[in-house]
């Protein structure tokens, strides 16, 4: 798991038949600050209806993924399971 900042949509076209009405979304890694870490962006699968800009948790474990989706027939291991509103990190 990892924390991420949605970037943007993914349009497609043509989808694989499980994911028709799923939203696919760009994520990238970010710190316990907000700030991006890396230039890697990945596309993840949103059921929680999260949006460019929000803060996520996001699952990238192909098992975790099929948990949630209740089955193994879509090509998925990357998922945001969460939108985190606020970040308390103890010192």
């Amino acid at each position: 798991m990892f924390l991420g900042r949605v970037k943007g949509n993914v349009i497609s076209t043509q989808k694989n038949r499980y994911l028709q009405g799923h939203k696919l979304l760009l994520v990238q890694k970010v710190d316990l600050k907000g700030n991006f870490t890396g230039n890697k962006d990945v596309i993840a699968l949103d059921l929680i209806d999260s949006g460019i800009g929000d803060t996520v948790l996001v699952a990238q474990e192909g098992d975790a993924v099929q948990q949630i989706l209740g089955h193994k027939k879509a090509p998925v291991n990357t998922m945001i399971v969460a939108i985190v509103d606020d970040i308390d990190v103890e010192k």
